[in-house]
């Protein structure tokens, strides 16, 4: 799968991937938004990119990488994620990471402008959902555009160290469902 805009190209992990994934997931600065706890093994990784369908619907989850295609070679600067896929109610989660370097040039939002129509779409889903931590003002503003709804705050919802922080909900209705 592979879905192109002006300026990015969103497609299926490749074995090329792995290390960078590697990377990305290992990350302790990225865990807290990613609800991770420990490390990931490099076999794991490879096994979830060797082994996934990247059908959302038989996986359950969708990772997209976002690269620039303008640029020779193509430059992977993130990835988008659809996952807690509920196909009874049509309904799933996103997310969206973009490398620290690449952050406020737009790649994010054209990105969740890309699968928000392909999730609402082909895929049939009535709705999404986003998890954003308190503080990560950036990403906040980001849903708002898209018009995703703040529907609620979950108050301590995760542990830093020693302290406690909220979690923002914000949901996207399909409204031509």
């Amino acid at each position: 799968m592979m879905i192109r805009s002006e300026n990015i190209s969103l497609r299926a992990p490749e074995p090329t991937d792995i290390d960078l994934l590697y990377q990305w997931e290992n990350n302790p600065e990225m865990w807290q938004v990613s609800n991770t706890l420990t490390p990931y093994s490099r076999f794991a990784i490879e096994q979830y990119v060797l082994n996934s369908a990247n059908d959302l619907y038989s996986d359950r989850q969708l990772r997209l990488m976002i690269d620039l295609h303008k640029v020779d070679p193509p430059k992977t600067v993130g990835c988008i994620d659809l996952f807690d896929l509920d196909p009874g109610h049509r309904r799933a989660g996103i997310g969206i990471m973009i490398v620290s370097g690449e952050r406020g040039k737009g790649y994010a939002s054209e990105a969740l402008d890309m699968v928000i129509t392909h999730a609402f779409g082909p895929l049939g889903l009535h709705q999404l959902f986003a998890n954003v931590i308190a503080g990560n003002e950036n990403s906040l503003e980001l849903f708002k555009r898209k018009h995703f709804a703040l529907i609620g705050v979950k108050k301590e919802w995760l542990r830093n160290d020693n302290s406690w922080t909220d979690e923002y909900m914000l949901q996207l209705i399909n409204q031509k469902d």
